[in-house]
Order: structure tokens, then sequence, then C-alpha cells
């Protein structure tokens, strides 16, 4: 079996508070978008794992493919070995939720090859455990995304007939970076109200990250510069970034970056 894991982007990352136990709570809307790894699972008596496409970094112990085949096996016994093969697509460390969606497509995939006949709870209970972005891929649709990221509700929004353009200058934004420069405040207006209308998004949907990644890396401020003059009617770092992304109204004829960047354009539907 097959399946193609998608990225994600954030309209909008709030810090609000930094809880107890050292996790910080956020509120965000977190969007489906066409950029895909491929994953495919298949029944085979030795097992095995093999990667192609993007390098991934780290110890296999840590790729939560394998974590999440794990957290299965746990509690259905005598299940058959499986061969894994994931073409890496989606840039790591970069705010699109690539290896997040991995490990959830992961769960979905071994939930029907394996007839295990887990609903979407059971699924984004597994979900959580592998990390904060994980549930929200289980059902793959816009949700707004509180706690640490694991508080899912829908809304009802569509970036359909939007052009989208990524752009992942491949810095590498550690997580105590990203965080170290945030002073959690509660939101003033509710995420959802700015959401409602677009012309609002410029000026009022912010991603909390952006202040203190901007000023340690100006190139990436420089990106969504250049979107917003390429005609974007929003621009924004996605998660703790570093990848860019702009939507506009219709395919922009003025966009370029003159660098040897990650860059992704699609149509939205």
């Amino acid at each position: 079996m097959i399946t193609f894991p998608n990225a994600k982007i954030n309209l909008g990352l709030h810090i609000t508070s930094k809880r107890k136990d050292g996790y910080h709570e956020i509120e965000t809307c977190m969007v489906p978008i066409p950029l895909y790894d491929a994953l495919e699972m298949i029944l085979d008596k030795k097992g095995g794992w093999e990667g192609t496409g993007l390098s991934i970094p780290g110890d296999s112990k840590d790729n939560l493919i394998l974590k999440a085949e794990k957290l299965i096996r746990k509690d259905f016994q005598g299940l058959p070995n499986l061969k894994i093969h994931l073409h890496k697509n989606i840039p790591m460390g970069a705010g699109l939720g690539g290896g997040s969606a991995d490990g959830a497509f992961a769960l979905t995939l071994m939930n029907n090859l394996f007839d295990l006949h887990l609903d979407n709870f059971f699924l984004e209970e597994y979900a959580a455990q592998l990390g904060s972005d994980c549930p929200f891929f289980i059902e793959n649709t816009p949700k707004i995304a509180r706690g640490r990221g694991e508080i899912l509700e829908p809304i009802d929004i569509s970036l359909s007939g939007c052009h989208l353009i990524l752009v992942n200058p491949g810095i590498h934004i550690g997580t105590k970076e990203a965080y170290a420069g945030v002073s959690p405040s509660p939101p003033k207006v509710k995420l959802e109200e700015i959401l409602a209308d677009r012309n609002r998004w410029k000026d009022e949907l912010v991603n909390d990250f952006e202040a203190s990644v901007f000023q340690n890396h100006p190139e990436i401020a420089k990106i969504k510069k250049q979107l917003y003059e390429a005609g974007a009617f929003y621009a924004a770092m996605s998660g703790s970034g570093s990848t860019v992304f702009g939507l506009f109204e219709s395919k922009p004829t003025s966009f370029s970056i003159d660098k040897d960047y990650f860059i992704f354009e699609s149509d939205l539907k």
C-alpha cells in the first residue's frame, strides 16, 4: 500500500503561555497543502526500512514512522513484518510538518493494511504520542490547534482558487532558538475573528516566532518582503520556520529569487 503524506502551513501562530511541564500553549490555524512525501508499506517476511529523496538526519530510532509502527505493534501482537519505504520530498525542520505527517499517515496506513478498524479518535490518540502536530494529519483538514497543538477544532476556511508559493532557504531554526525570542501572552483578538476577514490578515494574522527569527536571520525576512512585493495578499513564516509562504489571488508574473532555495508553487483546490 502507498500513501502520500502532505505538508501544512500555519495561518497565524500565537504563543499564549508557558506550561509547568516546559511546553508552551499555542493557538494557530493549520491548513494542509499539496506538497507530498511518498510512503509505501508492504507485507514482507524480513521487513526493513528504506529512505530515498532528501536525506533524513539523525538516528532511525527517532523516525516517527518507525515510532508509529512500534506503538501499533505494542497494542496489537503478532502482526506480520513490514517493508517500509519513504521517499522524502518535504524539507525537514522547515515548519511544514513533514515528519509529523509521515508519522500520522503511517498510523493510517497500518490501520488499513492490518485491518485494525481504528476510528480517527483512536488514531489521534496514537498520533499525540508521536508529536504535537501529528494528530492534525489524521483528518487532514483545516483546524484551529490549541494546547501543545494537539487540541483540534474544525474551522470552515478555504484557500481554494489561491496560488501558493513556498520558499525554504535551508536555514535550520531549532526549537530552542525559536522559543527563546518569544514572550508568551494571550491574544487580544480571537484567531477565528481575524481569519474570517482576509483584509485583516496582512496586519493582524501574526506568527509570534517571526520577530526574533527575522532579527537573527534577515534573509528569511527578505523572502517575506519579496512575496509581498510580488503581490501576495498574505505572506508569513510557517510554524517556527524557516519556510515562508505567500498566498496570491492568482499566479504572479514577477516573482523570482536569485538563490538556490527550495521553491514550491501550486494552485490550491
